[in-house]
């Protein structure tokens, strides 16, 4: 029979080992990093897809330049920003009938911060929300502003230098952006490259 003290120590016991399991699983939240050192204070990183599209059933709408720029830190061991400029330009759809009038980030900036899924490094934005205006006689979303919102994990790689975006990748963070009341797509590599005290030096997450 166990006594009342043997009860408390392993009740101890097991709190530490919670603790223990839960610091370990804290300090391996991944971080930036740059040349395999984590980075200390901010810097500021830049990238843009050669072409990035967000497909809402039935229209695909595209951007030949998908450009952002995001702030960058690692707060408590874990990387963290903020996306403040998200310029799109050239943008189109896959419909003769329907033109992209204009199409906005909108409540910038956004939050983003890094995290593993399957073993895998991937950065989470949050508060995601863009305007897109169609116009068109014959367009079926002619003169109606369609609005996404919603969040987007992508798939970093440390050996392109990339963040990668799809179906796969958004299903994996558990994310989803939506518009008109339904789940969208959104596709696009993003390379990366720090424009401050790091520049053309090697990021990576880890």
């Amino acid at each position: 029979m166990r006594t009342k003290a043997t009860t408390v120590g392993v009740a101890i016991a097991s709190l530490v080992l919670l603790c223990g399991l839960f610091v370990a699983s804290a300090g391996a939240s991944p971080a930036w990093k740059f040349n395999e050192k984590s980075l200390e204070g901010k810097e500021v990183i830049l990238g843009g897809a050669y072409e990035s599209s967000m497909t809402i059933p039935g229209l695909t709408t595209s951007c030949e330049n998908f450009l952002y720029e995001l702030t960058i830190e690692n707060s408590g061991g874990t990387g963290k920003g903020s996306l403040t400029e998200v310029p799109l330009f050239n943008c189109h759809t896959n419909s003769k009938a329907c033109i992209v009038e204009s199409i906005n980030a909108e409540t910038l900036p956004w939050s983003t911060h890094l995290a593993n899924f399957s073993t895998k490094p991937y950065i989470v934005i949050e508060g995601v929300k863009v305007g897109i205006y169609y116009e068109g006689e014959e367009c079926v979303l002619g003169e109606t502003l369609v609005t996404v919102t919603g969040s987007a994990g992508g798939e970093i790689s440390n050996a392109a230098q990339t963040a990668t975006f799809n179906s796969t990748t958004l299903s994996a963070s558990a994310t989803k952006l939506e518009a008109l009341g339904q789940k969208i797509e959104w596709k696009g590599v993003f390379p990366t490259e720090a424009f401050q005290s790091h520049r053309e030096q090697a990021i990576s997450v880890s």
